[in-house]
């Protein structure tokens, strides 16, 4: 850059020809003559044209300004999501300490994970709708900020039909993490992350559900049942502060002008549809796997102890396969990835039949992969499916996904009782088999790595 003689002033430009006049807006034309001014037009123009001001990204909540963020940014966000997925389950394997508490019976303890899955697919459509009208940010926050309260009263509750009333309100809350995250994922770290955003994502859902389970069950031990269960309400609580100063926020993509019969016909769209099947048919068999093979465990020729038996729940650290699954997502694209991970279910279900228990652990372990490998890939295909109201999209996805979980915890126990484990085995299979048959519907995806970047640029 050079300055040159131009009019009565400097101008911070190449050179124009002698006697002529900068043009209107030119720096020179506003500081003429001064060395002061010079200065400024020279400031001016590193402003303006060197260095230009990056735009801010204001999303509908407020708080904009906020550029979407990398690893380093997701942190508060993944603590969030970690603290929200550990109550979900927290009372699954303090269910006989709970029947003796309120002198109910197992099967009525069980109502305090069912009226948490079902209070968690209700509010899907409460919250996904919301966040695309007053931002993701604002959502992800107030949620997280909520789901303190009743995993404090959950602690505190001196009746059993008082316990499930703040269950309810627990699942009531998460959505509003776990159903705006997924297009939250695709919006502020998708960019930067690609796939691998949903996959730390899954993984931190993972971290939840083992401390939610294993966590909880050692604190009930020494110290008992409330304080295993009040201890949680501190997570969301950092989740929620941390958050406060760290999220970014980004624009939701609303789709100004957009009628409902359009807004309908995404939500019928196909590919959110098999997304939705996919991710339905993996909870239902998980959820009917994992909570009948204690009893298959402790049945002979087996006869494992219940201690030893619920070590099949560390299983459950493979869930770290998430990152991994999102870069196959870059590579392959989603469809074919989600096909892949329904055939590890099925080869895991067809492995676990023989009664040798290092064929057991290792169906088990295909099953685990299976699934978290696949919820990534279909949540990726659920963010591909929205071109607009990408909450709404994940309302629908997650009342699906939930709604196929809290049957999946019933239907393949009528299979055991009925059949053993063949009968949950083939029930479970026939459900992915069924997702498989969706997902193979229609057209493959395109090439690799546009899946998550290219979802998060239409924002």
């Amino acid at each position: 850059m050079m300055l040159s003689r131009c009019g009565r002033g400097y101008r911070a430009s190449p050179a124009l020809p002698r006697g002529r006049r900068a043009p209107e807006g030119d720096p020179c034309r506003k500081h003429p003559g001064t060395l002061s001014g010079v200065l400024r037009a020279v400031r001016e123009y590193r402003e303006r044209v060197v260095h230009p001001p990056r735009p801010a990204q204001h999303g509908p909540g407020g708080g904009g300004g906020v550029r979407p963020g990398g690893l380093v940014g997701m942190g508060g966000f993944l603590l969030g999501a970690t603290g929200m997925f550990a109550t979900m389950y927290s009372t699954q394997a303090i269910l006989p300490q709970l029947g003796r508490a309120f002198h109910v019976s197992a099967a009525s303890t069980g109502l305090t994970i069912s009226a948490t899955v079902a209070a968690v697919a209700i509010g899907a459509w409460l919250w996904g709708p919301w966040s695309d009208r007053h931002g993701r940010r604002p959502a992800i926050i107030l949620a997280s900020a909520l789901l303190v309260l009743p995993t404090v009263g959950v602690a505190l509750v001196p009746s059993f039909p008082l316990l499930l009333a703040c269950r309810a309100a627990q699942g009531l809350c998460m959505p509003g993490l776990l159903t705006v995250g997924v297009p939250y994922v695709v919006e502020a770290f998708g960019p930067r992350l690609g796939g691998r955003a949903m996959g730390y994502y899954v993984v931190a859902l993972v971290v939840g559900g083992l401390i939610g389970r294993v966590g909880v069950a050692l604190l009930a031990g020494p110290f008992g049942w409330r304080v295993g269960l009040g201890v949680l309400a501190v997570l969301p609580a950092l989740g929620a502060g941390t958050m406060l100063r760290s999220l970014p926020d980004v624009t939701a993509l609303r789709g100004a002008g957009v009628t409902r019969g359009a807004r309908m016909r995404q939500l019928a769209s196909r590919r959110l549809l098999q997304a939705s099947a996919g991710g339905a048919a993996l909870l239902f068999s998980f959820i009917g796997l994992f909570s009948y093979i204690a009893y298959r465990l402790e049945a002979p020729p087996f006869g494992l102890g219940a201690e030893i038996g619920s070590l099949i729940f560390l299983l459950w650290v493979l869930g770290a396969i998430g990152p991994v699954a999102g870069r196959w997502v870059d590579r392959w694209g989603w469809r074919r990835v989600a096909l892949a991970c329904l055939a590890t279910v099925l080869g895991g279900i067809v492995l676990s039949l023989p009664e040798t228990l290092p064929a057991v652990a290792l169906g088990m372990a295909l099953v685990a992969l299976g699934m978290f490998a696949g919820v990534t890939a279909m949540q990726v295909g659920v963010a591909h499916a929205a071109t607009f109201d990408r909450g709404l999209a994940s309302s629908f996805y997650f009342s699906c996904y939930y709604s196929a979980g809290a049957v999946g915890g019933f239907v393949p126990g009528l299979a055991w009782e009925a059949w053993g484990w063949v009968g949950v085995a083939a029930v479970s299979g026939a459900a992915i088999l069924a997702a498989a048959g969706v997902l193979g519907l229609g057209r493959r995806d395109g090439g690799g790595g546009a899946s998550v970047t290219a979802a998060a640029g239409s924002a």
